[in-house]
């Protein structure tokens, strides 16, 4: 039996490839839109990819069912309770598909959303009788569970979804043989948790053990308690959820027309028609020099989540991009269902050298020079992490405007003065001084390395007071790991 795991980092999403040498005969379980790498390593172990499942309508990415159902016929498979607009075969409570020495047992397990399933995967040349893993979905991740207040809207209230999940978990997961490997569909930094470990599988029993939605509790309490603290979701995820329901155009139809180069002067035009400018490189050569009004998302950070949260979809892209990165650019994009991208500015920030009065500099600041503006004076400082974050350690006298409410906050941010904005990496604070330069701020400036820098910058030098709390505990959720 083949049992393989993809995790892409950046959407801390994983997926599945399951197959049997002996008939030819593979299933692919939560792919994402790119489906590329499933059907070539099918095609190197001499599999078919025959089946497609969704264990339900995932709500941060795009999956690509219909795009295996094209490229190979893939038969698309949705758990019983599913609505959707293109042909599917439903998977209810107990049924299985069968090949060779695998077999998927089927288990209803509603909770993150109505429609939820998880797969049982017997190798049947080991046992019969004992699963050798689970794909749980969004049910149950390593660490956490399925957060209950997504689906919130669709006619089921959270206290309802909780209840189905202390169900699905209790009465279904948790009767499993501990030796059960469990194979979750999102791991660390994804926003469908809030407290999803760095691990990409476990077991049923470490589980039971370590998992503090887990442990021995009530239904009403376990109801209280994953309701509570849960990330804000992006607005995007309820248009990708809408969209895994529904037929659109595929990842390959999309490219097929996002990839055009454009003309500086076309650039322009898209952005005096209301386009939006992406610059997707890294916030140095970003600081050195870019497009006024263009916003920087960095192609090295959780690009998908950031695009997804700051950008419109009904609004035309223009990327400006490094040579060569244009394309993972837009094929990102278009992981989040973003098919808005006209093209790319042809040639890159290059193609503006001969018009200075386009392009807009940054000024950033390193951990030293601003323990030096701070010993002469107080000094406005912005702090663009999740609020959990600052909670857990912040420079002294900084003020927390997270990221994903900085354009609601604008009159929140000094004007006509010098302005300092962090993260903790420097790549949101690079996102979040792009964002003020839009709205017509002057004298930003982008520390360099952010709070994690700072505190090295402090630790080395006397205590003068502007040490700050340093974090005692884990951060609060969210996709912070990488700025």
């Amino acid at each position: 039996m083949v049992l393989k795991q993809y995790y892409l980092g950046c959407l801390s999403q994983a997926s599945y490839l399951i197959g049997d040498e002996a008939t030819g005969t593979a299933v692919v379980v939560d792919p994402r839109r790119d489906v590329d790498e499933y059907v070539n390593d099918a095609a190197a172990q001499g599999l078919r990819i025959k089946h497609v499942i969704l264990t339900h309508f995932h709500a941060d990415f795009v999956a690509g069912h219909l795009e295996l159902r094209d490229r190979v016929g893939a038969e698309i498979h949705l758990g019983a309770e599913a609505d959707a607009d293109y042909p599917f075969s439903p998977l209810a409570e107990g049924e299985t598909l069968k090949f060779g020495n695998v077999r998927l047992a089927i288990l209803e397990t509603p909770g993150h959303t109505p429609e939820g399933i998880s797969i049982l995967v017997y190798d049947l040349a080991k046992s019969a009788d004992a699963p050798q893993a689970v794909l749980t979905g969004d049910t149950l991740f390593i660490g956490d569970v399925g957060r209950p207040d997504l689906m919130a809207t669709s006619g089921v209230s959270e206290e309802e979804l909780a209840g189905m999940l202390y169900d699905s978990l209790h009465g279904k997961l948790l009767r499993l043989p501990d030796g059960t490997l469990v194979y979750p569909a999102h791991g660390a930094g994804s926003l469908c948790g809030k407290n999803l470990s760095q691990d990409t599988v476990s077991t049923i029993g470490a589980q039971r053990r370590y998992n503090y939605a887990l442990q021995p509790m009530s239904r009403e309490a376990f109801i209280r308690l994953v309701g509570g603290d849960q990330p804000e979701a992006p607005a995007y995820f309820s248009y990708d959820a809408e969209m895994n329901r529904r037929v659109r155009p595929t990842l390959e139809q999309s490219l097929s027309r996002e990839l055009r180069p454009l003309a500086l002067d076309e650039v322009l035009a898209v952005q005096r028609k209301g386009g939006q400018l992406l610059d997707v490189r890294e916030p140095a050569d970003f600081a050195a020099g870019h497009l006024a009004a263009s916003t920087n998302i960095g192609l090295g950070g959780r690009f998908a989540t950031w695009s997804g949260t700051l950008l419109s979809h009904d609004r035309p892209i223009v990327i400006v991009a490094a040579r060569g990165t244009e394309g993972q650019a837009t094929m990102r994009l278009g992981r989040i269902g973003f098919d808005n991208a006209l093209g790319f500015l042809d040639g890159g920030i290059e193609a503006a050298k001969d018009r200075p009065d386009l392009v807009r500099r940054t000024e950033r600041l390193t951990s030293a020079a601003l323990r030096e503006m701070l010993d002469a004076g107080p000094v406005p400082l912005v702090d663009v992490r999740f609020e959990g974050e600052w909670k857990q350690g912040a420079i002294p006298g900084s003020r927390n405007v997270p990221l994903h409410r900085l354009r609601e906050r604008i009159a929140d941010i000094p004007s006509g003065r010098p302005v300092v904005v962090y993260c903790q990496t420097g790549l949101r604070s690079s996102t979040a001084a792009s964002l003020l330069e839009e709205a017509g701020h002057t004298g930003i400036m982008d520390l360099v390395g952010g709070f994690s820098a700072w505190k090295i910058c402090i630790t080395e030098a006397p205590d003068d007071g502007l040490r700050g709390s340093l974090p005692t505990g884990p951060a609060a959720p969210g996709p912070a790991e990488n700025g």
